[in-house]
């Protein structure tokens, strides 16, 4: 197939367009770079280096002798995004350019405004490009298990049938998302299932849990295709910070009761599920959800399981503030049976997996910024502090 991967420069954006490329598919990346101008924003970097984009294709070419593609430029300009679409005339487009981070949304107004707009405006063109140039594009959107939230009931993947007042319905999950990124994603998913109902678009919506892991196949062949490992407050996930601060001699930082509950899976279980939609597109006019996770862990958990494999003694500060606004205990159990049907073999997150997390952060340690660790971005923050922020020309963030 000729597939764009959308964000290709990205944490999964890049291993995915390896993975596609190693497979024999014909590729193109898409993106803006804005995901490295983050890091010069936050004064971070990812703990593995990064090679500029254009070095890691040359190094791909070079090592595969498979070719990549590269096209430089923004969704949320809409003739860039035609242009694209109909000179690349793709089969099928894997939708990972968006602003993905639920603490960068809700730092400022600014921030959630530019989230939302990139996001939703970026999806918004590139659906009406579908639709006018080939609408039996297949479109691969990743969206996120945060857009259900945390009800006290189970999870169902994107629709749940309700019967009311002697009526039954199929009708599109409830959603309680926990940020203005995951509002976004929210909007996208509504957007791509009208287009599915109005236009016949064909789409499948991967709503991801957190996914932890640096080595592919792929990127393992050379040090210059890594893919990153953010361990940030602002970027990075939980399992990468716990095992940051392992190896740093740093206690584990749960926030809150730690009873928060996620969906988590392998990276390379994302490059499978990815593909397993590709090679089983969504019918024209067909909007459907798969629950992209393999497993389930509440932050405290996932802290045990760090301090059990570490070979260094590892202490869990437990109980500290929360900066984010969520249940710290909660029920959490979710259908994830569509992937598996169709032929997902899952990596499970073993002592083994983790201690090789470990040995990583060890060969890196030097690169580690330890006061890049704590959240810097309150979800609570007062409406003077709010005020306060916005009205600043060189607020970039509220400080816990």
């Amino acid at each position: 197939m000729k597939i764009l991967v959308l964000g290709g420069d990205g944490y999964l954006g890049w291993p995915t367009a390896l993975h596609l490329s190693a497979l024999g598919h014909h590729v193109t990346v898409v993106d803006n770079l804005v995901r490295r101008e983050y890091d010069a924003e936050m004064g971070v970097d990812s703990l593995v280096p990064i090679a500029p984009l254009e070095e890691r294709v040359a190094r791909w070419d070079d090592v595969s002798r498979r070719r990549i593609d590269v096209r430089i430029g923004n969704l949320t300009d809409a003739a860039f995004t035609y242009a694209v679409v109909a000179e690349c005339a793709p089969d099928a487009i894997v939708h990972f350019g968006e602003q993905r981070s639920a603490p960068y949304s809700m730092i400022d107004r600014e921030h959630a405004v530019y989230t939302q707009v990139n996001n939703v405006v970026g999806t918004l063109n590139l659906m009406y490009a579908i639709a006018e140039i080939n609408p039996d594009i297949h479109l691969v959107k990743l969206g996120t298990m945060g857009e259900y939230g945390y009800p006290d009931i189970d999870i169902e993947e994107g629709f749940i049938e309700i019967t009311h007042k002697g009526r039954t319905d199929v009708l599109p999950y409830p959603k309680q998302p926990g940020s203005f990124y995951h509002l976004s994603k929210v909007h996208d998913s509504a957007n791509i299932m009208f287009a599915c109902r109005v236009w016949g678009l064909r789409s499948t919506d991967l709503n991801q849990g957190i996914v932890y892991g640096q080595s592919t196949p792929e990127s393992d062949l050379d040090p210059v295709l890594a893919t990153r490992f953010d361990y940030d407050g602002v970027f990075g996930t939980v399992l990468n910070r716990f095992c940051v601060q392992a190896v740093m001699g740093h206690p584990l930082t749960v926030y809150g009761a730690g009873g928060q509950t996620r969906g988590m899976l392998n990276i390379r279980d994302t490059l499978a599920c990815v593909t397993l939609a590709l090679e089983t597109p969504a019918a024209p006019g067909e909007f459907r959800v798969f629950n992209q996770f393999t497993e389930s862990f509440s932050v405290r958990e996932m802290a045990q399981m760090v301090k059990r494999v570490s070979s260094k003694p590892v202490q869990i500060a437990e109980g500290l503030h929360n900066p984010r606004v969520e249940h710290e205990e909660h029920y959490f159990h979710a259908a994830n049976t569509k992937l598996l049907d169709l032929g997902l073999e899952p990596h499970l997150l073993t002592d083994e997996v983790i201690a090789g997390m470990l040995e990583l952060v060890e060969r890196h340690k030097d690169r580690v910024d330890v006061d890049a660790i704590a959240p810097t971005v309150q979800w609570r923050a007062s409406a003077s502090t709010l005020k306060t922020a916005n009205a600043s020309s060189d607020a970039s963030f509220l400080v816990v």
